[in-house]
């Protein structure tokens, strides 16, 4: 079997590559390609591959671009930290997807799904509906907002629901991510950017320190000067503290 590897992240993919070769040892390994531009360039080359393993976000952007530019004619499996409505999307329109950090077991069941498949279509391209998908994924009816956050952890990533999120908190260098069972992530983003992304109906910034999720929110006490105190759980060991120009703001949101 002959497989392409598209991935940017350099752990991400030597994982990938040491499973493949655990599961199926005279595989054939080819990458991995970094970029759509240098995937695109290849695949007008050469396709003469049995499966593409293809990571969403590349480093200089998505991977359904690749489709835009070249018909690609090989069964793809997605390695993938994208929200829910693109992975229930993936299960159906493509071979499967792999949530990263990669799961051997689950690596080895897509492996075998994508054999069964090529068993009983032989010659016929079971990714038909990949134009479709993309058409879906960016229809107006797909959420904007962040859905999950892949977080680097030393050696490995882990995945974290935004409903895990219970607050983020920036300290003087570094944003933390702080869970709802009091898990502690330090996050590359700035609270500016995750304020963008968040779903504002269930996150609020309620100062420059603190973003917060209204499923965390425990108690809110009125506080001197027309502010207002927010306790959550887990305490991040920080008062939150919501400015008086904010107080009507967030009192509004929260009894939404």
């Amino acid at each position: 079997m002959k497989i392409l590897i598209v991935e940017d992240e350099v752990l991400a993919a030597k994982r990938m590559m040491q499973l493949l070769t655990e599961i199926e040892p005279d595989c054939k390994l080819f990458g991995p390609f970094d970029t759509v531009s240098s995937a695109v360039s290849h695949l007008k080359v050469t396709q003469d591959y049995d499966l593409i393993f293809l990571d969403i976000q590349l480093a200089d952007g998505k991977s359904f671009s690749i489709f835009e530019a070249v018909k690609v004619n090989i069964p793809v499996i997605f390695t993938t930290a994208y929200d829910e409505y693109a992975l229930q999307a993936f299960t159906i329109h493509s071979i499967d997807y792999l949530l990263k950090p990669v799961n051997k077991e689950k690596l080895h069941e897509s492996l075998e799904k994508f054999k069964k498949i090529r068993n009983h279509f032989g010659g016929a391209d079971p990714n038909g509906h990949l134009y479709e998908l993309i058409t879906k994924l960016q229809a107006p009816t797909q959420s904007p907002f962040r859905d999950r956050f892949l977080i680097n952890k030393g050696d490995s990533m882990v995945p974290v629901k935004v409903n895990e999120v219970a607050c983020f908190f920036a300290g003087e260098k570094v944003v933390t991510l702080f869970t709802i069972e009091n898990k502690q992530y330090i996050i590359p983003q700035t609270l500016d950017e995750l304020e963008a992304k968040l779903d504002p109906r269930l996150f609020f910034r309620v100062n420059r320190q603190f973003i917060v999720a209204a499923e965390a929110i425990q108690k809110v006490h009125n506080y001197f000067n027309f502010k207002l105190k927010v306790e959550i759980k887990p305490d991040p060991g920080t008062e939150i503290i919501v400015s008086r120009a904010r107080a009507s703001e967030f009192k509004s949101w929260l009894s939404e």
